[in-house]
């Protein structure tokens, strides 16, 4: 199984959803804050294409970009894919 990383922020609506979907499915994510790190905000926007808003998902190395974007695949029935690799 592909690892997740989501970067969060603890008053984000659309991050726990997000959480809240992966939870359902049995995944395991690594979560990082970056509410109080500008430097973690920084990384993240880095690695989501200069994306500022949270969450920001990845897959493996692929980014899949914030909530919508993973509820899509969802929906499309393409998630369980990227996630098993």
């Amino acid at each position: 199984m592909n690892t997740v990383e989501i970067y969060t922020s603890p008053s984000c609506g659309f991050c726990s959803a997000a959480k809240r979907l992966l939870k359902k499915k049995g995944v395991n994510f690594s979560e990082i804050d970056v509410s109080r790190d500008a430097g973690l905000k920084q990384k993240m926007m880095a690695r989501a294409n200069g994306r500022h808003t949270v969450p920001q998902i990845f897959i493996g190395q692929t980014h899949v970009g914030g909530c919508d974007e993973l509820m899509t695949l969802e929906r499309a029935g393409k998630l369980d894919q990227m996630l098993a690799g």
